[in-house]
């Protein structure tokens, strides 16, 4: 079996839709099949059949397709080592970045690192700070960006530290605060919780929620254009003078804060690489 194949059982076991296996792999659907086809032959089972409910995998299939993880884990593993196996810094860098966390600022990060290490190439991953933690867990990235603290155990750099404020074109009444129209977005869990105990511990009524948008982008242009109010990170409003800004503050008068960190595995640090990223972003001043 190619390397490619292993890659089509595993992105179709996740689907078990070959539809959209060969959209992720930037493929066809004839392809996948022909390929599919070649690797019963060799193996000499059936690997998938189909069905109203999509692809289902045979016993020996899903056998293969579990199999896959492993073997591609292994097959990167050791073209890295083969690539690191002289002083030279070059590879291709896994990131996983959380949804927000340093979005803007990781494009110039990259740049400048890639100017200082030519034969370095990037795969960048985004999702919730959750699924970017357990990437890093799994070793499928090298380095991750997160905000918020998790129970993570192995090497971490704490990036920057950042106020939740609230934020209005219009002036921020805090008494009134539960009869003026705020804007929700959909978040994460961890940052849920923060601003719920926060609203908890100081009003008895739920806020008046106006309009609910899908993410924190979506919600900062709603902010500008004056239609609510909404709690969020001052991060991304920074460069938005004319939005009234309050940072939310705890019961002892402390300005409560999000973290961003660098989660990474001690072991990677094996490779040139990932070495030389972590000690690159470690010079760096975030804030």
């Amino acid at each position: 079996m190619e390397d490619h194949d292993w890659l089509i059982l595993q992105v179709l076991y996740k689907h078990k839709n070959i539809t959209r296996t060969a959209q992720e792999l930037f493929t066809s659907q004839p392809s996948i099949t022909k390929r599919l086809r070649k690797m019963e032959i060799e193996f000499g089972v059936t690997i998938v059949k189909g069905g109203r409910r999509g692809v289902q995998f045979t016993p020996q299939g899903e056998f293969l397709a579990k199999s896959a993880d492993y073997v591609l884990y292994n097959l990167r593993r050791i073209k890295e080592k083969v690539q690191n196996m002289d002083t030279q810094v070059a590879g291709t860098l896994r990131i996983g970045l959380s949804n927000y966390s340093t979005k803007q600022k990781l494009p110039g990060i990259l740049k400048m690192f890639k100017e200082k290490n030519p034969n370095v190439e990037f795969q960048v991953i985004t999702g919730y700070s959750r699924e970017i933690y357990d990437l890093v867990y799994n070793r499928e990235v090298h380095v991750g960006f997160v905000r918020g603290n998790f129970n993570w155990t192995d090497q971490s750099h704490l990036l920057f530290e950042e106020p939740i404020c609230l934020a209005s074109v219009g002036n921020i009444n805090l008494k009134n605060l539960p009869k003026l129209p705020r804007i929700d977005y959909h978040t994460e869990h961890s940052f849920k919780t923060i601003l719920d105990n926060w609203w908890i511990e100081n009003y008895s009524e739920p806020p008046l929620i106006g309009i609910k948008v899908d993410n924190v982008d979506t919600c900062r242009e709603m902010i500008i254009n004056g239609l609510g109010y909404a709690i969020v990170p001052r991060r991304i409003l920074d460069n938005d003078e004319h939005v009234n800004k309050i940072d939310i503050k705890d019961k002892q008068g402390k300005r409560i804060l999000r973290q961003t960190w660098m989660y990474y595995k001690n072991e990677t640090l094996e490779l040139n690489t990932v070495r030389a990223f972590v000690n690159f972003i470690k010079k760096l001043d975030l804030e």
